[in-house]
Order: C-alpha cells, then structure tokens, then sequence
C-alpha cells in the first residue's frame, strides 16, 4: 500500500510523526513522506535527522488553510492527518481555538483530499472522542464523523477516509509520564483521584495501527486498537516509589476513565485479533461483508472502558519499558 508512495502527514513533527517517519520509511521505503506543519523551528529541528535522505519534505502550512493544502496534496497518495489542538485544559480555555484546527481543519483536509484525489487518508483520534465530556474530545467526535460520514457511496475512485482511535500516548510530550517524571525532584506528586485509570499505547503501536488502517480500510471505518490499563496511582508509583502522592481533584474536562467504545457503538462494532473496528451505521455500511470481513459482531451491551478492560499493565511492565525508552520520553 505505501511502498514508493507519496504520503503527507499533518502535525508531522509532534510525537507520532517523529515515530512514523522513521519506522514507515524502514518497513516501506516510501517514494518520498510530507512533513506538513507550522512550527518552523519543530521542523528545522527534525530536518537535521533527515538532511541526507531525499524522501522527506518539509513544507510550512497550517491545517486552517485549505488553499494551502490543496498546493500541497498535489501528487500525494496517502495522508495521515495528525494535528490537532490536543491539551485538555487548553482546549478547554481557548474553545475558538480548539474548533478551527479540531473540526474545521478535518473539513479543510478531506475536502482538499477529494478535490487533488489524493487515494486514501487516515485521521488520528482519541479515547476522548467516546462519550466526550470536554471540548478536545468533542471536537474530535466531530471530526471522527466526519471522516467516517465523507466516504464516497459508488465512485470507486473516490478518496478512502478512516479514523484510528487510541489512549494515552506513553513517554510522549504533555502525558502522564514525562509530567510525573519532570516532578519526581520535588518528592511529591499530584493525583488526580486514586482510582483514576488510563488506556496505555506506545508510539509504535500507534503507527502500526495506522499501517493496519490504510491496508485494511474501505472507507467511514474507526480502528480501536486493544491496549492494556493502568491507573494513575500504579503510575505514580512506578516513576517515583518515594514520592508523596497528593490528591487534588479532577481537572476541568477530566474522567475517571476513559472510554474507546460506548455502549451506543456496541451495534455496530466488531472484534478482531487484537483490535476492534467501528462501521459506519449510515448508508448500510455496518452490514457490509467487505467492511465486516473476518470480525465477530461483540455483544449488544458491549463497551470498551479503561476500567473494564481485560488487560492490565503492571508496574514492573511499565519500568522495564521507562528503562528502555527513557531516552526519548518527553522529547518527542
């Protein structure tokens, strides 16, 4: 699907992209990867890995601009749209802010796709988006449906878009771990609430999901990767064993748990060997064989939550992957 391929990834220098890159370029040798963004100085920083390899490009532009990105997508096969205003509490503050990248950048993206024929694009999403309660998981709702909801009805040669949806990004910029990391000197940490739990995903999971996606999509899917649980004190606990914990409440826009899949999806869901995946429940498509291919339909009042979740990442688990990433958490 990607090999000597032209893909462009919005918001490619946060921390998927500078995970993507890299593995996509070893396992796919693509023709060349967009690095479409508007942190120059983020960009001049990730050039210099790349400044002997002719397959990545670095252009300026911003997700709000669709006059821009239908300059850029000319030419292009595959998009992987990952930028986002994604910082709870700053959503929260600056709602304006958070609809014209979150919602409208989404439109400006799939409408700048069909209209250059780009073949496919996969969007990035989140646990918030389920059931959202906070203004970034609202956002990103809205832009799951629409992703899924644009898919063409019979042009065969229409743009395929899907979603892949996952948790909380484990070492990655503004998380959990890094936050506690960066406090452990002061030999107190902030809990949030003691049974507070969370989904945990590495990077590299993330980017294989998306792999998984653009080889698997028909169009309007949500991919929902199965990844373990753990809570927020068991976290704690790991980074720094000494340290104090201090309880100090939910913040605005916060659960207690997440969810990735609510009851009101149950209908059209279905499990697979270490995902599950979403069908569209518009046009027919949730019943369509080449949509459903080897899933099993999972129960009527099925859920996917942080807290009901089968598997669960010990605190050992979660010290041997810190060891083993620990020179890379935070700073990407």
């Amino acid at each position: 699907m990607l090999v000597n391929k032209t893909i462009l990834i919005t918001g490619g220098t946060g921390s998927f992209g500078n995970t993507f890159i890299p593995m996509t370029l070893e396992q796919y040798t693509p023709k060349q990867i967009i690095v479409y963004s508007r942190d120059e100085m983020k960009q001049w920083d990730m050039a210099m890995k790349y400044e002997d390899d002719p397959r990545v490009r670095f252009v300026i532009g911003d997700v709000r601009d669709k006059y821009r990105l239908v300059q850029v997508l000319k030419g292009v096969d595959h998009v992987v749209h990952a930028a986002a205003t994604k910082i709870v509490p700053t959503a929260e503050y600056n709602p304006s802010e958070c609809i014209k990248t979150n919602i409208n950048g989404a439109m400006n993206v799939i409408d700048a796709c069909n209209e250059v024929g780009v073949k496919s694009a996969v969007a990035l999403s989140t646990d918030k988006a389920s059931n959202p309660i906070n203004l970034y998981g609202a956002t990103k709702l809205a832009s799951d449906k629409l992703f899924s909801a644009c898919n063409p009805m019979n042009d065969e040669d229409g743009t395929r878009f899907s979603v892949v949806r996952y948790g909380n990004v484990m070492g990655s910029r503004g998380s959990v771990i890094p936050f506690f990391i960066s406090r452990r000197e002061t030999g107190e940490l902030p809990i949030t609430d003691v049974g507070m739990t969370r989904f945990m995903i590495s990077l590299e999971e993330g980017v294989k999901l998306v792999w998984h996606a653009f080889e698997d999509m028909k169009g309007g899917e949500i991919y929902v990767k199965k990844i373990p649980s753990m809570t927020v004190v068991d976290i704690a606990k790991t980074v720094a064993p000494e340290a104090k914990q201090k309880i100090i409440g939910i913040r605005p826009g916060e659960k207690l748990h997440e969810q990735m899949i609510g009851t009101e999806d149950a209908a059209y869901t279905y499990e697979y060997d270490g995902y599950f995946k979403i069908l569209p429940a518009i046009n027919g498509w949730s019943e369509d064989p080449d949509r459903i291919g080897n899933g099993t339909k999972v129960s009527e009042r099925f859920s996917y939550t942080s807290n009901n979740n089968n598997e669960w990442m010990g605190q050992d688990d979660l010290s041997e992957w810190i060891s083993v990433n620990q020179h890379k958490i935070g700073k990407i």
